[in-house]
């Protein structure tokens, strides 16, 4: 006869994070991150930092001057190397999430160009599903800056 074994009640839970029970949403999360991640660096923050002519007068409409146009190209650099880091992946993403809310609310007020708030409002989506599903490195680096 087989022994069987009860699990203990008193063992705690066993939690892990999402992608880590299916490594194929896992790889198309990391695929997301990188592109995404390489998209704010190179195509993103760039134009901000050389003070591309189109960067230039978008910051204008919004009317909070060249150094708004620089602190939005520093977080988007910032964002797009957290993508990059696997502990930093998930705290980028969130506050990425909130760059994308203040981008959509610039497109649509500011800017007065509602339609060209769909993209902002797509990459903040896909920035909250990576900070949703990175989670517990989220928690685990908080917790490490606690110490």
């Amino acid at each position: 006869m087989a022994a069987t074994h009860a699990p203990n009640a008193a063992q705690a839970p066993v939690t892990t994070n999402a992608t880590h029970d299916h490594p194929v949403r896992r790889r198309v999360l990391w695929a997301f991150q990188i592109l995404l991640g390489l998209f704010l660096i190179v195509a993103s923050a760039s134009p901000k930092f050389v003070g591309q002519k189109d960067a230039v007068e978008t910051f204008a409409k919004i009317g909070w001057g060249e150094w708004f146009m620089y602190v939005t190209g520093v977080v988007e650099l910032a964002g797009g190397i957290g993508l990059l880091i696997p502990r930093l992946a998930g705290a980028a993403a969130t506050g990425l999430v909130g760059l994308m809310i203040g981008a959509v609310i610039a497109q649509c007020t500011a800017l007065d160009a509602p339609g060209l708030a769909l993209l902002p409002a797509a990459f903040g989506v896909i920035f909250a599903i990576v900070a949703w599903d990175r989670r517990a490195e989220v928690r685990a680096l908080a917790g490490s800056l606690k110490r």
